[in-house]
């Protein structure tokens, strides 16, 4: 027998209490010799005897009631396998764990994952009583407990199961463990199990991780532990990307988004529908004739800009079977023009092939709301840079304070910088001026020239280290042999960041060429090397107009353009401190929420610390005030929506002491060879009561014939009814 508050086992030192009663109110007669009473010993010799069974009686009877009532308290269990001979009752506590991962959408046909594993949670819940404990938990990537510890009603336990439903979330499985253990330690149980129901999806069970292996085979030592698999077929499409490709982001012009498609499933897909709206509005269509299993393909989508301003643009496929993940969404933040400012530290090579790269058309043509002006660095003073979007600096000698100050302003609010090094630049200088404050100015701190050329003379060509970002991209469609045309002679050692990264290095090397990192809401290149061709031969290839006009193109529209996943923190940034102390997010779903704005590195941040719903949420320093929108997108490693077999899971789970229960009858059968343990608490409760009923009865019964009795033998008595 075992107790689930077995320091109430103390409380068994009450049986002493009527012990010591009795003790204490025993008489102590003093002998008086009176002739009278020889008439009377016989008599009382024998109704001394009843009088003491009786106080034994009672005394035991007592005794044995506070001893049921500790018994009770305590929370007394038994074994079935050892002690079913003892009465009590079958008493559970139940955690149910269910996936609402968004991979539990995917539907058959008929009803989706989540549906179905609804209908199992609840054949589940008739395996318990009313009263016993149940907590319910929907797994994701945050964990929320529905019901906690609660004594379960059927009624209500159904009606709650009615209200939920699948998350837009991808499943955190490494943390399942502990917030499992977590609710089993608040749950009041003698025995506990824990389901987990879920669609065992190959890419998070086929291959558990040594920290949730463990997990789970802690959790296995000490409760009863189920897994219910829902299955269900690999089919899915999903659009996994949707990236700004070329052209500016201004009103009046044209820019090419690309847009990913991966069929996650085992079998071809063929005429895939893929459209792009702009505001709710389809403004482009293309078809994806076949995507192989397990492949991607791309398609290009052209979007006009006719406004300024942010604008909201999706690319969507229809017709599949997990519609979660069948939108992608972007926002760009459409300027009227584009201006470039190229400030000119050398003898004015560097700001004339900047000119040119950035200028360059494929038609020879011109466009009147696309600016580049180039000056000579010492004009620096008396440049407006609230007219720029973009301001580059090429082969600039040294800046001050004061101008260190103004560009880490203009770039924190979502403008963007471009930094050459050259022959005039002054390594101290900087590195004293662009780590002013709180946030460095440039990604890297500046060491010394480095010759990267061999004994030919020759120079190392490029290598793209982030071969994806929007940057390089372009990069992927140039041959190697004209990629590896462009040749480095010199650059400046250098020393990154944290904060930063590397897009281009030295071939064969970690060496970075161009480092980016973010401001605020802006960002800044750094180039290692020069932009004209003393230091290398890039501005003479087809490599720097690229690189030159994906830059512009990247900074002037990334502020806020960068989309989230769900779970992300959502962030909204100001360089001046707003008017209001608070700032608002309006959901996908039309809720409003509040958060306050505080200081944090020199600017002012709004920050939502967790974005729940896919789509566009609206960020505003204030209700009255225009609002930004933040796409919102769901993390596409949970559109593999394969399963594993139920072979397959308990070879996944092989040593964790979990059952795999595939069918109702498996999970049936399961249940009733677990529970093992029943609950003697009532019983002790109920025979405390009725011991305590009986003793009061029978001690009320006994008063009334000693009181009879003693009318009867009361010599006084009778003489005085005498006289």
């Amino acid at each position: 027998m075992t107790f689930m508050n077995p320091l109430l086992l103390i409380g068994a030192l009450g049986i002493a209490l009527p012990i010591l009663a009795h003790l204490l109110n025993r008489h102590k007669f003093k002998q008086t010799d009176w002739a009278a009473m020889q008439f009377l010993n016989r008599s009382v010799r024998v109704r001394s005897r009843h009088l003491r069974l009786r106080d034994l009686l009672l005394l035991l009877v007592r005794c044995l009631a506070i001893g049921c009532l500790v018994f009770a308290l305590a929370r007394p269990a038994t074994n079935n396998t050892n002690g079913s001979w003892f009465p009590g009752e079958n008493r559970t506590g139940v955690i149910i764990a269910l996936d609402a991962s968004y991979s539990m959408s995917h539907s058959n046909g008929s009803a989706t994952r989540f549906e179905r594993a609804i209908e199992l949670v609840g054949n589940i819940s008739e395996h318990s009583q009313s009263g016993d404990p149940v907590s319910l938990v929907l797994l994701g990537g945050e964990h929320r407990v529905v019901l906690r510890n609660v004594a379960y009603d059927r009624a209500r336990f159904i009606e709650a199961l009615e209200e939920l439903e699948a998350s837009p979330e991808s499943l955190d499985l490494d943390s399942v463990p502990k917030q499992l253990q977590t609710l089993a330690e608040d749950m009041d149980a003698i025995q506990k199990e824990v389901y987990i129901v879920s669609d065992m999806q190959t890419q998070d069970w086929g291959k558990v991780s040594a920290e949730l292996h463990g997990g789970l085979k802690e959790l296995g030592e000490h409760l009863s532990v189920f897994v219910v698999p829902v299955s269900g077929g690999d089919e899915n499409l999903a659009v996994t990307g949707l990236d700004l490709v070329s052209g500016e982001l201004r009103k009046g012009s044209v820019a090419r988004y690309r847009t990913t498609v991966r069929n996650c499933g085992s079998s071809l897909a063929s005429n895939i529908d893929v459209q792009c709206r702009v505001e709710g509005v389809q403004i482009d269509r293309k078809t994806i004739p076949v995507i192989a299993a397990g492949a991607s393909e791309t398609v290009s989508l052209f979007v006009p800009f006719y406004d300024a301003g942010p604008t909201r643009i999706t690319a969507e496929i229809a017709g599949d079977a997990l519609s979660t993940d069948n939108v992608r969404r972007a926002v760009a933040v459409v300027r009227d023009r584009v201006s470039v400012l190229c400030l000119d530290g050398s003898s004015g090579d560097a700001g004339r092939l900047v000119r040119a790269a950035l200028m360059a058309r494929a038609d020879g043509g011109e466009d009147k709301d696309y600016v580049v002006r180039t000056v000579q660095w010492p004009s620096f003073p008396t440049q407006d840079l609230e007219q720029a979007d973009v301001v580059i600096l090429a082969d600039v000698p040294e800046i001050t304070a004061d101008q260190a100050r103004q560009l880490s302003r203009f770039v924190r609010m979502g403008n963007g910088l471009v930094w050459f090094a050259g022959e005039q630049i002054k390594i101290d200088s900087w590195n004293k001026l662009s780590g002013m404050g709180p946030n460095k100015l440039l990604p890297a701190s500046l060491r010394s020239v480095v010759d990267t050329s061999d004994s030919q003379g020759t120079g190392k060509p490029l290598d793209p280290s982030l071969p994806d970002h929007a940057v390089c991209r372009p990069l992927q469609s140039l041959p190697e042999d004209l990629l590896n045309e462009t040749r480095l002679l010199k650059r400046i050692a250098v020393e990154p960041a944290n904060s930063s990264f590397s897009l281009l290095n030295l071939a064969g090397s970690h060496s970075p060429v161009l480092l980016e990192h973010s401001l605020g809401r802006g960002h800044v290149f750094m180039f290692t090397t020069s932009a004209q061709a003393s230091w290398n031969n890039m501005a003479l290839t087809p490599v720097f107009p690229m690189l030159m006009q994906q830059i512009v193109t990247y900074l002037a529209g990334r502020e806020f353009e960068p989309p989230r996943v769900v779970g992300d923190p959502l962030s909204l940034s100001y360089v001046d401190q707003p008017d209001a102390t608070d700032a608002v997010f309006d959901t996908p779903s039309d809720q409003t929420i509040i958060v306050p704005v505080r200081k944090h590195r020199n600017q002012y941040v709004a920050l939502l610390d967790k974005s729940r719903e896919a789509g566009f949420y609206v960020a505003r320093v204030s209700v009255q005030s225009p609002g930004m929108p933040v796409a919102v997108n769901v993390e596409t490693r949970e559109s593999n929506v394969s399963c594993l077999a139920a072979a397959e899971i308990k070879e996944s789970l092989k040593g964790t002491g979990i059952t795999v229960s595939a069918t109702e009858a498996d999970l049936a059968a399961a249940i009733e060879t677990a529970r093992t343990a029943r609950s003697s608490w009532r019983f002790f409760m109920l025979t405390g009561l009725a011991l305590l009923i009986f003793e009061s009865l029978l001690a009320d019964r006994m008063l009334g014939r000693s009181r009879g009795a003693q009318s009867k033998t009361d010599p006084a008595s009778q003489q005085a009814e005498v006289v």
